[in-house]
Formats: structure tokens, C-alpha cells, sequence
């Protein structure tokens, strides 16, 4: 891995952080993190095009009740640190939507995970206070890290699968894959068009 991808994947996983964990401040919404990425990068109109992409994108799923959506910096992050290898983003970006959908199952499994470290941790505080930013920095430490691990994991493995597809590329599957890549924004627009009539209704 290279400082660069480093440097993104530590990003990434730090605005994970904003998405449930701190902050909350929507600095992790693909419009935000991808130009953040892109900066970082080096190519912030990258960061915006893929930002807004995944934003029309994921919009409209909303995490209600037990559905943990998509992370949109997981869907953000993968096509730019892909990109940032010379991996075109019509394809970066499709990894990046599987990569997200994949990190919701990683991350329920690790909410489940946290259940039984959350009981000790309210027991451990009833009996002393002052470990409370203690524990609390400590768990941010540790969704931080498997974050980090995830994105990083994932990168590595995208990275071998378009090695070794690439050179098995035709021209046809590579333009049907640009042209599938120009009309997520339309996709993402066409699910929000609904949403707006019922609001006005």
C-alpha cells in the first residue's frame, strides 16, 4: 500500500466515524466526503463527480428501524482510492456500491459484536465514572480500527480482481459499463421524484 492510499483509507475510515459513532455532523454524506477524498487525492472534481453519484444514489434508503444502509464513504472512498491507482471510476464505482453493501452486514455483525462490551462498559462506569471518556475514546479507537481494516481490505482485494479482469476487458463491456456508470445520477433522480410528490401532496 502507498502513503497515499493510506492516507485515504485513514480518511475514510475516520468519516465512517461522523455516519453513527460521533459527531454526527454530516461530513460522511458522499456529496461531503467525496470531495474531501478527491482533495486528498489530488482530483476534487473526481471526489465531486463520485460524491454526487453515490448521494442520488443512496438517498432514499433511510436507516429505520434494523436496516443499517450502505455506507456512502465505503461507496465514495473505494472508486477514489481505485482511481488513485488508475482503475477508471465506471468501474471503481460499482465496487464501491458492492464494497458498501457488504460493510452493512460487517457493520451489523459488529454492532451485535458491541452488545455484550456495551453492558460491561455501563456496569464498569456505574462502578467508576471517571473511566467514562476512557471507554468512550476507547470504542471509537476500535470502530475506527475495523473500519480502517474493512476499507483497506476491500481496496486490496478490488485492486487484484481489476488486475487480473482488466486485460479480459472488451471495449464493448468497457462502454457498457461507462454508460451504466453516466445513468446512476437519472437512477438516483428517478427513486427521489416519489419522495417529492408525496411531500407536496
Amino acid at each position: 500500500m502507498t502513503t497515499t492510499i493510506i492516507i485515504l483509507c485513514t480518511l475514510a475510515a475516520l468519516l465512517e466515524l461522523d455516519t453513527t459513532y460521533a459527531f454526527q455532523t454530516l461530513v460522511s454524506r458522499p456529496i461531503i466526503a467525496g470531495p474531501l477524498l478527491g482533495l486528498f487525492m489530488g482530483d476534487v472534481l473526481a471526489g465531486v463527480q463520485v460524491g454526487v453519484f453515490a448521494e442520488l444514489l443512496l438517498l432514499d434508503i433511510s436507516p429505520l428501524g434494523g436496516i443499517i444502509p450502505p455506507s456512502g464513504v465505503v461507496a465514495t472512498a473505494i472508486p477514489l482510492i481505485l482511481y488513485s491507482q488508475g482503475i477508471e471510476l465506471h468501474f471503481g464505482f460499482f465496487l464501491g456500491i458492492l464494497a458498501a453493501i457488504c460493510y452493512s452486514f460487517f457493520d451489523t455483525f459488529l454492532r451485535k459484536t458491541r452488545f455484550k462490551w456495551l453492558i460491561y462498559s455501563e456496569q464498569r462506569i456505574g462502578r467508576k465514572p471517571a473511566d467514562l471518556w476512557r471507554i468512550l475514546i476507547m470504542s471509537l479507537a476500535l470502530s475506527f480500527l475495523m473500519t480502517f481494516v474493512f476499507i483497506s481490505t476491500a481496496t486490496w482485494l478490488c485492486t487484484q480482481v481489476m488486475l487480473m479482469v482488466t486485460p479480459l476487458i472488451s471495449a464493448k463491456v468497457n462502454f457498457a459499463f461507462h454508460l451504466a456508470y453516466l445513468a446512476v445520477p437519472w437512477i438516483g433522480l428517478a427513486t427521489l421524484i416519489p419522495t417529492f410528490r408525496l411531500k407536496t401532496r
